[in-house]
Formats: structure tokens, sequence, C-alpha cells
């Protein structure tokens, strides 16, 4: 991961109707160790590196180990994160010719899925991304066989500019359409 440059980090909560954006901190540990090693969540992602004892162990004390990790808050609780980073220019696969685009990835706890938590939280760090980046290309990949993500990735404006193989699996490639 390739952090965002100049941007200022951590930034003012970004607050929807329902959820809170803002860095990650202390109480994150045990939702993180649970998001980083549920095997649905992480399915799409080459599966858990770890089990949930032993994250526990290794997430720092301080979780905020580098910019463009946003917590997701929903009730008091974490319940995700959305990551946003330069794509690195090394890699294959970019929108403009130097590359060095913004990225954007999301992971939610199961028991948020189908109640458009994901859709609210990602609006939120587009627009935060918008005010911040403006003009920026927002590219985001996920795997062709995750249909909950393609969904929601076409769903927040984002059309597929190709697909390729990685990490044995087809990837989707897309960016975010503006205007």
């Amino acid at each position: 991961m390739k952090p965002l440059g100049d941007v200022p980090w951590p930034p003012e909560q970004i607050v929807t109707d329902r959820l809170i954006l803002r860095e990650t901190k202390t109480a994150d540990r045990k939702g993180l160790a649970e998001l980083l090693s549920d095997e649905t969540v992480q399915a799409f992602l080459g599966g858990p590196q770890h089990t949930r004892e032993e994250l526990e162990q290794l997430i720092p004390e301080d979780p905020n180990t580098r910019p463009g990790i946003f917590a997701v808050e929903h009730a008091g609780e974490f319940i995700g994160r959305i990551t946003v980073q330069r794509r690195d220019r090394a890699w294959a696969h970019h929108v403009r010719e130097e590359g060095d685009e913004v990225e954007i990835g999301y992971e939610f706890l199961p028991t948020t899925w189908g109640r458009g938590i994901a859709t609210e939280a990602t609006r939120a760090a587009l627009g935060w991304i918008e005010r911040t980046l403006p003009g920026e290309p927002v590219v985001l990949t996920t795997q062709v066989a995750n249909e909950r993500s393609l969904r929601l990735a076409r769903k927040l404006g984002f059309v597929e500019v190709e697909r390729f193989e990685a990490y044995g699996a087809e990837q989707w490639f897309g960016v975010l359409e503006t205007g």
C-alpha cells in the first residue's frame, strides 16, 4: 500500500445518517481481528492469513498504523474499514499513463451485509476523496467472482476498464465515472 502523499491525516470524522468514518483506534483491535480472520470476508482476498487469536496479538495497541484507513463505526461499534491509497506506478493496470491513481477498497463484517451500510460508507469516503483530491481518478479492483463487491462497485458508479488474471483468479478493474 502506498500512502496518499501530502494529504493531511487523520481527517475530521465523516458522519452519515448511520455511520462514522474515522481513524482507527485501540478499541477497534477486536473488530479488526474479527474482520481480518473471517473466512467469508477474506474469501476473495486470499483467505485469512492469521487466526483471530493470532491477530489479537499481532495488531498493534494503536492500530492507526498508516494514513488512508477509515474505520467504519455503526452504533458505537467497529463494523469494517475503507482503505484509500495510491495505486503504485509499478503495478499493472492503470487508467492514466503515469499511474498513481487513488484506489479505494472496502471490507465489512458479514453482520452488516445487505443493509446498505457498505454503500453509505463508501459513498461518504468517495465524497471525502473528491473534496480532498478533486479531479483525481478513483479506481477499484475486485475479483469477478465476488458478486457483492462487484455489484457495489457498479452501484457506486465504477465502470469496467479491464479484466485480468491475478492471485489465481479473474480480477475486475474499474474507474469511477465522473460527470
